[in-house]
C-alpha cells in the first residue's frame, strides 16, 4: 500500500500524524504493507518553493496508490496572487489525477447526539452520504477571472459549465452507492434558473433508468439547503455540483456535531485521495486541540475504497465508536460529563481500542 502523506498547513500535521499511527497499528494486526512517503502542498509548499503544488508533490501523488492529507490554508497567505494560493493545490490534484467524485458521509454517533446544534429527535439516526461532483463546474469551467473595464470599474467572471459525459459518470457513482446503501438518490440542481443544471436533471434522469431498482428523486438546491435542517433524515445519497456540493457537505457535517467528525474520499476509480472535511484551524495549531476522528476515518475511507480491506476500515470505526462511548472528547466535541482529551491521547485510545 503506497501512501503519499501531505499533512499540509495549521492543524494537518497533527491529525495526519494520528491517522498514520492507526494505519500503523492495523499494518501489525493484519500485516497490510503500508509504505508512506511525505510531500509538502499548500501554504507549507509555497512557503519552501514559490509553489503550492511543487513538481515532486505530483509526481509523488501519481506514483502513489492513495494519498492522506491534512488541510491547507491559513490567514498567513490570504494576501498572495490568486494563482499561488494554498487552496489551488487541492484544485490541482483534483484535475491532474481527475478526482471526480467527492464522497462525504454524514453519520451521527448515539454519543454525539446532544452535540448537535438541533433537537435530538431531528438528528437522530442521520446517515447521509453527499456525492459531490468534483472536477468540473464553476471552480474549473471558462472563462473566469477578473478584468478592468472601459468605466475603470472591474468585472469578476466564473462560468458554469457540465458536460454530459461528466454529469453522467457522477450519476453511477451515486447509483452504485445507493445500492449498498438505502437504496435512494437525491439529486439537487437549479434547473428552475440555470440552464447547465436543466441539463444535469435530464442527464441524471436518463441514467437512471439502467438503475430502476434505485428510487431517484431532484430537489432545488434552495429548498434541499432547508430540508438538512427541516427533516435530514429523509435523505440517503445526495448527488450534485461542485459549487452546491461544497456547500451543502458542510450543511450537513455540522448537523452531525462537529465538522471535526467528518471524513471524506475523492475518487477516481480505486485511487483517491483522502482528508476530513475540516480545515486547518490556525487558531489552535500546535496546541493538541485538533480532533482526529474525521483523518482517522478518512484513512478507514482509504482502506475500504482503494485497498478493500472491509475488516481493517471496521475496525477503525467501531474503535471510534467505542470512545466516544466511554465518555472521550477533543474540545469540539467536549460538553460537561465528558472527559476531555487532547488530539494525541484522542488518536493513541482509538489504537487501544484497535
Amino acid at each position: 500500500m503506497k501512501i503519499a502523506l501531505f499533512p499540509g498547513d495549521g492543524i494537518g500535521p497533527e491529525v495526519v500524524a494520528s491517522a498514520v499511527e492507526t494505519l500503523n497499528r492495523l499494518d501489525d494486526k493484519y500485516s497490510l504493507g503500508v509504505e508512506t512517503e511525505t510531500g509538502l502542498v499548500g501554504g507549507c509548499a509555497y512557503d519552501a518553493t514559490g509553489n503550492p503544488l511543487p513538481d515532486s508533490s505530483l509526481e509523488l501523488a501519481k506514483k502513489a496508490d492513495a494519498i492522506l492529507l491534512g488541510a491547507v490554508g491559513g490567514p498567513k497567505w490570504e494576501s498572495l496572487d490568486y494563482s499561488v494560493r494554498p487552496e489551488r493545490a487541492l484544485l490541482g490534484l483534483r484535475a491532474e489525477l481527475d478526482l471526480f467524485a467527492n464522497l462525504r458521509p454524514a453519520k451521527i454517533y448515539p454519543a454525539l447526539i446532544n452535540a448537535s446544534s438541533l433537537r435530538p429527535e431531528i438528528v437522530s439516526g442521520i446517515d447521509i452520504l453527499v456525492i459531490r461532483e468534483l472536477v468540473g463546474g464553476i471552480y474549473f469551467g471558462q472563462p473566469k477571472g477578473v478584468e478592468k473595464l472601459d468605466d475603470g470599474t472591474e468585472r469578476g467572471v466564473n462560468t458554469l459549465v457540465y458536460t454530459t459525459p461528466e454529469i453522467e459518470r457522477i450519476a453511477k457513482v451515486a447509483f452504485e452507492s445507493a445500492r449498498k446503501r438505502g437504496g435512494k438518490v437525491c439529486s439537487i440542481d437549479k434547473a428552475n434558473v440555470l440552464e447547465s443544471t436543466e441539463l444535469w436533471r435530464r442527464v441524471v434522469t436518463e441514467v437512471h433508468k439502467d438503475y430502476s431498482d434505485v428510487e431517484l428523486s431532484h430537489m432545488y438546491v434552495d429548498n434541499c439547503a432547508m430540508q438538512l435542517v427541516r427533516n435530514p433524515k429523509q435523505f440517503d445519497v445526495i448527488v450534485t455540483t461542485n459549487l452546491f456540493g461544497d456547500i451543502l457537505s458542510d450543511e450537513a457535517a455540522m448537523l452531525t456535531g462537529s465538522i471535526g467528525m467528518l471524513p471524506s474520499a475523492s475518487l477516481a476509480g480505486a485511487k483517491g485521495m483522502y482528508e476530513p472535511v475540516h480545515g486547518s484551524a490556525p487558531d489552535i495549531t500546535g496546541q493538541d486541540k485538533a480532533n482526529p476522528i474525521a483523518t482517522i476515518l478518512s484513512a478507514a475511507m482509504m482502506l475500504r475504497y482503494t485497498f478493500g480491506k472491509e475488516d481493517a476500515a471496521n475496525d477503525i470505526e467501531t474503535a471510534v465508536e467505542k470512545i466516544l462511548d466511554e465518555g472521550y472528547r477533543t474540545a469540539d466535541i467536549h460538553s460537561e460529563g465528558t472527559k476531555l482529551v487532547g488530539c494525541k491521547e484522542m488518536g493513541e485510545r482509538i489504537n487501544g481500542a484497535i
